[in-house]
């Protein structure tokens, strides 16, 4: 009775049969880090979603300090002094890293979004090219500033 409702509606009853077969096969239910290899666009995609949301904190970091500029003296004293200080120094240095690392991020998608650069070895020299240009460009920031 439920088979003839069943083929009635179009289905058959392999569902079941594969499901019974694939029971004593373990596989992960979907493909997680430890089994792909680590490649350049891989890493420079993740990297363009940290450097984001990084960025999002050191904006809160300058606004607390330009507000504590406009509020007084003793609180732009203290907002001041843990910018300037060694912790605010790497903060700050790795906040320019990540501006340019995203500005140059954002420079090969709209390469991507033209249509070019989609082969893989490409793909990788444009990742090469964020990674090493992100570098050299704070460095030269640093020296200029």
């Amino acid at each position: 009775m439920a088979r003839a409702r069943l083929r009635e509606r179009g289905s058959t009853n392999k569902g079941t049969k594969m499901a019974e077969n694939s029971k004593g096969v373990q596989r992960p239910l979907s493909p997680h880090l430890q089994i792909y290899r680590w490649h350049i666009p891989m890493l420079t995609s993740i990297l363009t979603r940290v450097t984001g949301n990084a960025l999002i904190v050191s904006t809160f970091l300058v606004v607390w300090w330009l507000i504590a500029a406009a509020t007084g003296e003793a609180y732009f004293d203290l907002a001041n002094g843990i910018l300037t200080s060694w912790i605010g120094d790497i903060v700050m240095t790795l906040s320019l890293l990540g501006v340019w690392y995203h500005f140059l991020a954002g420079l090969r998608h709209l390469y991507y979004d033209a249509g070019k650069g989609m082969d893989i070895p490409t793909a990788e020299k444009l990742g090469w090219a964020c990674l090493i240009g992100s570098v050299v460009l704070t460095v030269l920031t640093i020296i200029v500033i």
